[in-house]
């Protein structure tokens, strides 16, 4: 059976306007596949990388890593899913902008019944990103209950499910933001402090915090903008966890920098190294299912854009005017 869907597609990289609304083909799963019926969409800032080109993927693309809704069929070999199953996922490859997709069914995870299919949207590729960081992207020695950790873009998706999981493990997590409004949305999800980038040196806030001991480990998405003094507010043998780049990607540096300011370690982090395998991805995820069934981590939806105003959606996350999750509704 082939059926068509609506799809948001790329002929080439660029801004926000070469994405555009289109019809295609959705035929029937082949091994180790799904086909899946959605009813809500996350947004995430993969999305915008992919589309500007600084992930250069092949041409045209279908945008989107991640939806939550039903799955239709299944193809030989699928053996955790069934047609008519609840279901969510963050996954490669790209292709969640849509109505209706066939797609690897290795990253999709049955959605537990009390998670609606927004939450089950706006949760997988952030909630597992938070939970590879907190749990598994560790300074020397680990983290323990009262340990400071200081976390980039705190109000975004990612960092108020960090705030939340931070506070649950017991750690203490600074976090900053581009306002006051954003510093005390992260405090009100868990942040211990809060620093208003703008406003304040986030490092001589840091050190102050901390007695001017710094930090085990600094959990940061901007990239360019403040890689440099990240790396002043970690302590010796500190880790530098880069997981993103929404300043623009850091520039080359002598791996000596990092002895002369105490032996650090600096991570370059991906989610789907460690979603690799449908073992790993299950066991993250029934991680993520738990914490927010039991209430642990809300799940705050800021945004919500129809699919045709997708546009709309990629030009204010790149202008920071989200906060939040955002999902694209069908």
């Amino acid at each position: 059976m082939t059926t068509t869907s609506k799809a948001i597609r790329i002929d080439r990289h660029g801004g926000a306007e070469e994405m555009q609304l289109v019809q295609v083909e959705v035929g029937e799963p082949g091994p180790g596949e799904i086909r899946i019926r959605h009813k809500a969409i996350g947004l995430n800032f993969i999305d915008v990388y992919q589309r500007s080109g600084l992930y250069q993927l092949p041409m045209p693309l279908q945008l989107g890593m991640e939806a939550s809704g039903i799955v239709e069929a299944v193809g030989a070999g699928v053996t955790h899913l069934a047609a008519g199953d609840r279901a969510a996922y963050a996954s490669q490859p790209p292709g969640s902008y849509s109505e209706l997709r066939v797609m690897p069914a290795k990253n999709v995870c049955k959605l537990p019944d009390g998670i609606d299919f927004e939450t089950g949207a706006a949760m997988m590729l952030k909630g597992l990103t938070a939970q590879y960081l907190l749990k598994k992207t560790l300074p020397q020695g680990g983290l323990q209950r009262g340990d400071h950790v200081l976390f980039h873009a705190a109000a975004g998706g990612v960092g108020l499910i960090a705030c939340q999981w931070a506070r649950a493990m017991g750690l203490e997590l600074i976090g900053t933001a581009g306002s006051p409004e954003k510093c005390q949305l992260a405090l009100a999800h868990g942040a211990a402090h809060a620093i208003d980038y703008k406003r304040e040196d986030f490092l001589a806030r840091v050190k102050e915090i901390t007695g001017g001991k710094g930090v085990k480990v600094v959990y940061d998405s901007i990239g360019k903008d403040t890689f440099d003094k990240s790396l002043d507010c970690l302590q010796p043998f500190g880790l530098m966890a880069s997981f993103g780049n929404a300043s623009g990607p850091v520039p080359p540096f002598p791996p000596g920098l990092l002895g002369t300011k105490g032996s650090l370690y600096l991570t370059r982090a991906t989610l789907f190294t460690h979603i690799a395998t449908r073992e790993s991805n299950q066991a993250m995820a029934d991680d993520l299912f738990d914490v927010v069934l039991r209430g642990d981590v809300k799940i705050r939806i800021d945004q919500r854009y129809p699919l045709e105003q997708v546009q709309q959606a990629h030009r204010d996350l790149e202008a920071r005017k989200t906060t939040g999750c955002t999902i694209l509704t069908l």
